[in-house]
């Protein structure tokens, strides 16, 4: 499941509880990621999935689901 794997991005990047982390957490102002946080898990799931998100993209993801749903819009 796509969100299993962008949790445990979001958990590895940030060192944070697995259980902090659902659908709709935001990633700066719950779990206060910075942007080089938010760049590293946006990395972390290109290559997982062989995507190639664009800046302008990623720059409106906020929360947990916004990265799992453009994932699963795009994953082949």
């Amino acid at each position: 499941m796509v969100f299993d794997k962008v949790k445990g991005f979001v958990v590895d990047q940030l060192g944070v509880d697995p259980d902090q982390v659902e659908m709709d957490t935001n990633l700066m102002k719950d779990l206060e990621a910075d942007s080089l946080d938010a760049v590293e898990i946006i990395l972390a799931v290109e290559d997982e999935y062989g995507l190639d998100i664009p800046d302008e993209t990623a720059e409106k993801f906020e929360t947990v689901r916004d990265l799992v749903e453009y994932v699963e819009a795009h994953k082949e």
